[in-house]
């Protein structure tokens, strides 16, 4: 073992079935939407599979993949596994895997009654039990004899095809309130015949699903299962069943993934991707259950939001012998071999903001990592043709990443932050409790700025002339934002404090405080607040439902959930008229008023372009460029991205 390798754990190979992986690290399943109309993978399906299998991880799972397309598909732009006309395009992804020595397998799902109506060709979903999903198929018919003869084929017919195809693997997907948990769980399962009631009746189906899998490919194919240690919900399954069904499921499989939660339930449907509300590592105990279990005989492998550093401690304790990862290695896909060369502090954070799994009109990205997806001049950082010679205006997000991106140019780059530090807003937004992947993406971001060999000048408020006497060939003017102020009358009062100032901890608010704006930052703010013991309300003039509107679904259910669980009240539907001694003043869209009192009031109405500062800069030269907030308001990924771009044409 190398002398620089402080992982023991993570980095020795392990006997899977009749394959041997060479680490203990497998790329969790994420579905990445570069497919064609047709399901078939493209050839920037293939590149990313090779980024993905260049990381240095030992199994590459595809995201969730429809075992059959009439009945059982929920997102768009699944990969398509079902026919052999497709089997080109899936030997492309194994070239893909195997030039790096990764080992390629295949996530394969039916969504039962979570199946989408706008994706499926049948005229209803398939379920145990028709038990309809607020949003999802509203006619679920309960499976018959043939119709589950015909999924367990369905699943061994694409097994044995990828198996055909030169794959390594299939993780089979029972977990998150899927078909085949849906059969497990009596939560889902309410049937009277010999595939419901009891637990062995519970049991069949998925048992003889993985049965056919396991009869119809080789011995050194890898049948892996997902599985939710815990459905987090009343009534669903809990760790003892779970590990009762491991016992007889362990014939026919040779790893087991742990994970947790229902995707189809909003009551635990983040436990399923935790977002950064969620404590790193949170299914680790329904792990080490399922390992520290003499009866059970197969390797155990478990995700969430876990990093090389934890994957080593949850190896080395006992309470796993593998760990998935997808957003981490997205956020850095030179983890692993910065972590193996004792480098582990180089490694860019993840800020398990769930950007990455993108939605119905976009491809897998990331918030810190503009490369990620990419083709062509934006896949890596290239040199440029001509060296020149560039001016930064502003050491926000969006600043940094450009710097970062010039100097990995080959350019000549001049930063000019007005503040004693880089980092610009980052400093006040990653402070309240739940921020830490932000403080430590924050931190990374600083640090490696600084160290990346541009002449960097704090303190200094550049304006034009500053900016000419440096003769730059460009000029990127990342100068942020600033918190707008509503006319409201008593919005200047004492008590009444910018969101920045209390998420940054510089106002402390206390008692009653109410937060005006319904945004992300104001419901997190209020939350952070809530966490400090103040009796919280927010109002805003939009619906209570468009609160926190602006991140990904799950993220924002925990965020309300959260909410909701400390007893935050929210009002929507009200534009606030004023603020006194007395409170605020509200008025609702029936012009009834109302005041709510409060010790502190918070606000929280958005950001706006410092457009003055843009304008001063734009006519200087003619390579004059806007990035970030500066260009528009958005969030980090924004940031990241306007500058990377923008910086690779340059």
């Amino acid at each position: 073992m190398p002398k620089f390798n402080n992982y023991k754990h993570v980095f020795k190979p392990l006997k899977v079935g009749g394959t041997t992986l060479k680490n203990r690290i497998e790329f969790a399943p994420m579905v990445c939407d570069f497919t064609n109309a047709n399901g078939e993978a493209t050839q920037r399906y293939a590149d990313f599979v090779e980024s993905q299998a260049a990381s240095g991880v030992a199994l590459i799972h595809l995201g969730a993949t429809p075992v059959d397309l009439l009945t059982g598909a929920d997102y768009p732009s699944e990969l398509d596994v079902t026919d052999d006309n497709k089997v080109n395009s899936l030997g492309l992804l194994v070239e893909a895997a195997h030039t790096h020595g990764a080992k390629l397998s295949v996530e394969l799902v039916h969504a039962g009654r979570a199946a989408d109506p706008r994706l499926i060709k049948s005229e209803w979903a398939l379920a145990p039990s028709s038990l309809p999903l607020s949003g999802r198929h509203p006619y679920v018919k309960e499976m018959d004899a043939k119709d589950i003869e015909h999924i367990v084929w369905c699943y061994a017919d694409c097994a044995n095809r990828l198996y055909r195809c030169g794959f390594d693997g299939v993780l089979i997907h029972a977990a998150h309130g899927n078909l085949i948990a849906q059969f497990l769980s009596p939560l889902t399962n309410r049937r009277s015949d010999n595939f419901g009631g009891s637990f062995e009746n519970r049991c069949r189906f998925p048992l003889m699903i993985l049965k056919a899998v396991k009869e119809v490919v080789g011995p050194s194919f890898i049948v892996e299962m997902r599985i939710s240690g815990d459905e987090m919900t009343p009534g669903g399954m809990k760790i003892d069943e779970v590990i009762a069904f491991l016992k007889l499921a362990q014939e026919h499989i040779d790893l087991v993934s742990m994970s947790a939660g229902l995707i189809v339930d909003p009551r635990s449907q983040y436990y399923t991707m935790p977002p950064y509300y969620h404590a790193r590592g949170a299914n680790v105990p329904l792990a080490r259950a399922v390992k520290q279990c003499d009866d059970i005989h197969i390797p155990v492998s478990v995700v969430g939001g876990i990093t090389v550093d934890m994957a080593e401690n949850i190896i080395a304790e006992g309470s796993a012998d593998m760990c998935a990862i997808a957003r981490g290695l997205l956020a850095d896909p030179d983890m692993l071999k910065k972590s193996y060369r004792g480098k582990p502090e180089d490694v860019r954070p993840c800020l398990r903001c769930w950007s990455c799994a993108g939605n119905y009109a976009s491809h897998v990205q990331c918030a810190v990592n503009p490369a990620l997806g990419r083709t062509g001049k934006y896949a890596a950082v290239q040199k440029a043709e001509q060296k020149k010679k560039v001016v930064v205006v502003g050491g926000g997000v969006s600043g940094c990443q450009a710097t970062q991106t010039l100097k990995q140019r080959g350019h000549d780059v001049v930063l000019f932050e007005k503040n004693n530090s880089l980092g610009g807003l980052l400093h006040d937004i990653s402070k309240l409790p739940f921020k830490n992947d932000l403080k430590q993406y924050a931190d990374w971001m600083i640090r490696t700025t600084m160290t990346c060999g541009a002449d960097i000048r704090l303190g200094i408020c550049a304006d034009p002339e500053t900016v000419m006497v440096e003769e730059p060939d460009a000029i990127i003017v990342a100068c942020g934002s600033y918190p707008v102020q509503p006319d409201i009358p008593g919005i200047g009062n004492a008590n009444v404090f910018n969101v920045l100032d209390v998420d940054s901890g510089r106002k402390k608010p206390s008692g009653k405080v109410v937060v005006c704006g319904g945004g992300v930052s104001g419901c997190e703010s209020a939350l952070g607040l809530a966490l400090n013991g103040c009796e919280v309300t927010v109002v805003d003039m939009i619906p209570e439902e468009q609160f926190a509107e602006g991140v990904m679904d799950i993220t924002r259910t925990m965020l309300l959930s959260l909410l909701s669980e400390h007893n935050v009240k929210l009002i929507g539907d009200h534009i606030v008229r004023a603020i006194d001694e007395h409170g605020v003043h509200i008025e609702g869209k029936d012009w009834s008023y109302q005041t709510i009192k409060a010790d502190y009031i918070v606000e929280s109405v958005g950001m706006m372009s410092d457009r003055e500062t843009v304008d001063r800069f734009m006519e200087l030269i003619p390579d004059v460029y806007v990035v970030g907030d500066a260009l528009d308001v958005k969030n980090i990924k924004h940031c990241t991205l306007t500058a990377y771009n923008c910086c690779c044409n340059i």
